[in-house]
This record gives structure tokens, sequence and C-alpha cells, in this order.
């Protein structure tokens, strides 16, 4: 055989070849990796986590907004300043949506834009009490999808992330759901939230009764969406459910629950928007099914409603105790 036939015997075999692993190096690089993110997330995390230890155990100034159980200190206020100040310095193209800064009049607007979502104080009614259940959750979303998620629950010391496609870890183990699928074997988890009107405490209460007729062996509220979603990760509880919260309290526990192989939804059991303030999180579909066919949904604005957070939130009083709060606020509310 003559070497111009070898020539074309190779070219027809090498071709596709070089062609294929062009198109895999195509892929590769359209892939981003957000770990140098995530673990600058997680540092930060870390280093907020200190002024809140130092702030839980002194009086603190507690100011409402929406309602009696609406509260905010000036922790929380500090605590999305000094992340996201921190994060622009790295990462000065990214965008943010904090609760803070939400609730001070900034639009919440969710874009392709890689968009990190804050809650500085996730459970501050608990963090004012001292009820040792606190976290700062913190989410990183480009096109409009969580890419990681990194809750930490402060005064426990578990510092709880996910990265899509790379399973989730609490304190760098590896966590996995229950895995339950009978829904009369099943411990939940749930929240009254900052909803006092009516027909929201009617809903709430109501559910309730729906799910212990089941029966399910019983219902817990620890007070921080995050940490509720988070327990459901680690197998603690089969499952959490609420209307009402907001996309800070659950983007970044989402995202950890799907990975330690939970399922995610809405109530009404369609896909689960971050948005739309309901949520279902479970150790299997069938649980997160039998949960959805019973509850009810109150009426609630979107967190991307224009409409949903029209005016600045007006701080009215503080007090230096964490038992004497005093009236009334505008805005949004939140858990």
């Amino acid at each position: 055989m003559s070497l111009e036939e070898l020539h074309s015997i190779f070219s027809v075999f090498a071709l596709p070849i070089f062609d294929l692993s062009s198109n895999i190096l195509r892929r590769t690089s359209r892939m981003a990796d957000w770990t140098e993110c995530m673990n600058y997330g997680i540092h930060i995390a870390r280093e907020a986590r200190e002024v809140i230890l130092h702030a839980f155990r002194i009086k603190k100034a507690v100011m409402l907004k929406s309602s009696p159980a609406d509260l905010v200190t000036e922790t929380d206020q500090r605590v999305e300043r000094m992340l996201i100040s921190a994060i622009k310095a790295k990462y000065p193209h990214h965008k943010f949506i904090g609760e803070e800064s939400v609730a001070a009049g900034e639009k919440l607007i969710l874009t392709d834009s890689p968009t990190w979502i804050i809650d500085p104080i996730d459970g501050t009614a608990n963090f004012v009490h001292r009820f040792p259940f606190v976290a700062i959750s913190i989410a990183f979303a480009v096109k409009k999808q969580t890419e990681f998620g990194i809750v930490y629950s402060c005064i426990e010391d578990k510092l709880y992330s996910a990265q899509r496609g790379r399973g989730a870890f609490c304190n760098d183990i590896p966590l996995a759901t229950s895995g339950q699928e009978d829904i009369t074997k099943c411990l939940l988890v749930t929240e009254i939230g900052a909803e006092r009107d009516q027909l929201a405490l009617a809903t709430m209460t109501s559910n309730i009764h729906r799910l212990l007729e089941i029966p399910v062996h019983g219902i817990r509220a620890v007070g921080t969406a995050a940490v509720d979603m988070c327990l459901i990760s680690t197998g603690g509880a089969d499952a959490y459910y609420h209307i009402g919260m907001h996309c800070w309290d659950i983007a970044a526990s989402a995202l950890i629950v799907s990975e330690a192989g939970g399922v995610v939804i809405d109530t009404n059991g369609s896909e689960f928007d971050m948005m739309a303030r309901r949520v279902i999180a479970a150790s299997s579909m069938s649980v997160a099914r039998r949960i959805s066919q019973a509850i009810q949904a109150f009426p609630c604005e979107r967190d991307d409603d224009p409409r949903a957070h029209p005016q600045k939130a007006q701080i009215e009083h503080s007090t230096d105790s964490g038992n004497d709060v005093h009236k009334k606020a505008g805005g949004h509310r939140r858990l």
C-alpha cells in the first residue's frame, strides 16, 4: 500500500475523531465552573457568622416591618452590607438580591446574569429571642438556575452546601434524605411565618389539621426556612412545606435538598419556582405529591411581581431588648 493510500485512509477515520474532540472541548468550555465563587461564599459566610455570634449574646435593637412577627435588627442590615460589599469587591459585575436591600426599596429582579441571593439572618425572631436556630443563606444563580447554595446554621456551627450536580454536604460530610415513601411514617416541618391576616392564619392552621389527620408522625417548626429544608437533606425530617416565604429564604436550601436526593416542588404539585413563594421539599416524590393533595395555599404575590415590594420599608421604632418591640412598619413580609 502506498504512502498516499495510507494517508487517505487515516484522513477518513481521523477527521470524525478530531471533530468529536473539538465538539467536546467546545461544550466543556461553555460549562462554567463556579467552585471558586462557592468557596468564596463559604469564606465570607464564616466571617459573617462571627458577627452574628457576637450579637446573639447581647441585647438588640429590634425594629418592626410589616407585622408584629416581621422583625429586623441592625445586625441583619450589617451582615447583608458586609456580604454584598465583599462579593462586589471580588466580582464587581455580579448582581444581588438581598432581603434587607429589597426591604429598603431596591427592585427585586432576577436576570440571566450571575446573581447572589442573600438572606443575612434567616430566623430573625429566633435571633432576637436567642432561640438557637439562626442561619445565613446564600444562593448563586446563573440564567435563573441556582448553581450553588450555602446555608450556615450559625449557633449549631453547621455549614450546609451544595453545587449543582456535585452532591450536598454538611461540614464536608455527604448528605442524603431519608428516602421515605410512606406519608404516614413522616415527620414534617413547617412554619407559621409572618403573615397574620385572617385568611393566611386560617389556611395555615387548616393545613396542619389536614396533615395530622392523614396521619403523620408529627409536625415541627424550627423558625428558619433555610434550616427547615436542610433538615430534609439530612434525613432528620421527611418533608417541609410552606406558603409565603421569599426567594432568599429557600433558593440555597432547595438545591441542597435536591442534591441530597430529595425532591422540591410547588405546593400545587407543579415544578418548583423560587419566585412563587410556595414550596414542598420531601424525601420522595410520593410524599411530596401527598402533601400537595392535602394542603391549600392562600394568595400571595410573586417575589418578582413589581407590585410585591411597592415601597420602602418604614422602620419606626427600636428598643434595647428582644422582649420589648414597638409598633409598625410598611413594606414586604419576611420570615
